[in-house]
């Protein structure tokens, strides 16, 4: 099938497997479960219970698991395949919003009303 990435050697099949699996791992479950393990992680070093390397490689897996995508994309990239993540002709980032239109300056605020009680408690002279 030409133009939708598929090719006729039957790898539709492994692709679509490969998009459960991408699905299955950043799914809600999967973020439930991964919110559960940092918060367990948390628990125990405030207890004193693990020691800072353990957690630290639990945290950097959820990392690595939840921006897979950015870093694929990122390096199919640099690579200079110009196709992005999964054949996507975007770009890897979007470009910065346009800036927002200059505010017209305003006429200068009125001038404060004069206090007729200013001063009052000063004795004269």
């Amino acid at each position: 099938m030409l133009g939708t990435g598929i090719d006729a050697g039957g790898s539709g099949s492994l692709v679509a497997a490969a998009l459960w699996v991408e699905q299955v791992l950043l799914g809600p479950a999967a973020t439930a479960v991964a919110v559960i393990s940092v918060a367990a992680i948390g628990f125990m070093m405030l207890a004193g219970r693990i020691d800072w390397r353990r957690s630290a490689t639990v945290i950097l897996g959820c990392f690595v698991i939840f921006g897979a995508r950015a870093v694929a994309g990122g390096i199919a990239a640099a690579a200079g395949s110009g196709a992005g993540y999964y054949g996507a002709s975007e770009p890897a980032f979007a470009a910065p919003p346009p800036p927002a239109p200059a505010v017209p300056p305003t006429a200068a605020p009125p001038a404060a009303p004069s206090d007729p009680f200013a001063g009052a408690a000063v004795p004269s002279r």
